[in-house]
C-alpha cells in the first residue's frame, strides 16, 4: 500500500493491534472504518442515526490471516467452501488479503469514496487458475454504497461466485421483520439445500435462517420497531440475495461470536451465487453493487 497516498483529514491510516490496519473515516456525513485486509468495511454509522447500521461482533478476530466477524466481507470467487476443494478457504480468495489503497476523495458535502483494487497472484493461481483484477469502491454518507467489479485478465472465461456479505444490526432479530423476498424461490441451507418458495410478505427470524434467494433483484427491507428504523438494502448487478441468522446453537458453536450476539444481527447479503454464478468472458467485466439506507420505520 502506497503510505504516501493522500488523504483528506476526515481519513486516516491507523495501525492495529494484531498486525492489521484499518482506514479511519469521520466527515460530516458518516464514521466508518475499513479493514486494508479484506478491504473489509467494519462499521458504519451516519452522523443522522444515533445506532450503527452494520454489525460486528466483541468476540471477532483481528488477526493477519483471520476473517473479521460482522461488517461487509467481500466473497469471491466461491461462496461458502470450495465445491471440490474443502481444503481451500471458505467464501473464496480475498477476505483475508491485503487490498490495495488506490484513492481516498472527500467530497463538498462530506461525503468520502474511497476506492480499493485486488489481483491475482502466483499464490491465488494455485488455489484458481484465473487472472483477475477486482475493483471496490465504497462510498460513505447519510447511505453506504458498495460496488465490486470484477475484471477478467485471463485467456479463457471462468466462473465465479461473489457476495458482500453484509451483517446488518437490529435490536433483536427476534423482533425485525425482512421484507421483500415473497415469491421468489430459495435454497434452504439449514434443510439440505431444499428448494422452496417463499411466502411471507414478513419474514421473521425464528430458528437458525440460511437461505439463498435466487433470480431477485429486488430491494430488501428489515424492519426494526426497537431502533424505529427500516434499512433498506438496494442492488444492481445481484440475482441472488442471501438472508443469514445463526441462531442459538451455530452461534454458540462459533468461536468469534459470542453466544448471544445472534439477536443483534440479520445478514442480507447481496450476491451472485449457486445457479446464479457469474460466467465472465475474457477481457469482460461485471459490476455489483449495494445501497444500504436507513429511514424511519416503514418509511
Amino acid at each position: 500500500m502506497p503510505h504516501s497516498l493522500a488523504l483528506p483529514s476526515s481519513a486516516q491510516l491507523v495501525a492495529a493491534p494484531g498486525g492489521l490496519e484499518f482506514l479511519e473515516i469521520r466527515s460530516a456525513q458518516a464514521q466508518a472504518r475499513i479493514y486494508v485486509q479484506g478491504a473489509h468495511v467494519q462499521s458504519f454509522q451516519p452522523t443522522s442515526q444515533a445506532e450503527a447500521v452494520l454489525f460486528h461482533s466483541q468476540k471477532s478476530f483481528y488477526e493477519v490471516g483471520r476473517a473479521i466477524r460482522g461488517g461487509v466481507p467481500l466473497i469471491f470467487p466461491w461462496f461458502g467452501p470450495h465445491p471440490s476443494r474443502p481444503e481451500l478457504p471458505a467464501h473464496g480468495l480475498v477476505r483475508t488479503r491485503n487490498w490495495q489503497l488506490d484513492s481516498v476523495q472527500e467530497q463538498q458535502d462530506g461525503t468520502v469514496i474511497v476506492e480499493w483494487s485486488a489481483r491475482d497472484d502466483e499464490e491465488t493461481r494455485e488455489q484458481w487458475k484465473y487472472e483477475y483484477l477486482l475493483r471496490y469502491q465504497v462510498t460513505i454518507g447519510q447511505e453506504l454504497t458498495m460496488s465490486l467489479e470484477v475484471e477478467n485478465r485471463s485467456s479463457s472465461a471462468f466462473v465465479y461466485e461473489e457476495a458482500l456479505h453484509t451483517y446488518l444490526r437490529v435490536s433483536d432479530a427476534r423482533n425485525a421483520m425482512v421484507r421483500g423476498l415473497r415469491g421468489t424461490e430459495y435454497l434452504d441451507k439449514v434443510e439440505a439445500m431444499a428448494r422452496k418458495t417463499e411466502h411471507a410478505q414478513e419474514i421473521a427470524i425464528e430458528a437458525e435462517t440460511d437461505r439463498i434467494y435466487l433470480d431477485t433483484e429486488a430491494t430488501c427491507w428489515i424492519d426494526d420497531p426497537s431502533f424505529s428504523r427500516t434499512l433498506e438494502i438496494a442492488k444492481t448487478g445481484s440475482q441472488t440475495s442471501v438472508l443469514w441468522n445463526p441462531w442459538i446453537k451455530k452461534a454458540a458453536a462459533l468461536a468469534d461470536f459470542e453466544d448471544n450476539e445472534w439477536t443483534r444481527m440479520i445478514c442480507i447479503e447481496t450476491a451472485n451465487a449457486a445457479e446464479n454464478a457469474i460466467l465472465l468472458e475474457p477481457g469482460a467485466r461485471h459490476k455489483m453493487s449495494a445501497i444500504v439506507r436507513v429511514h424511519p420505520l416503514h418509511a
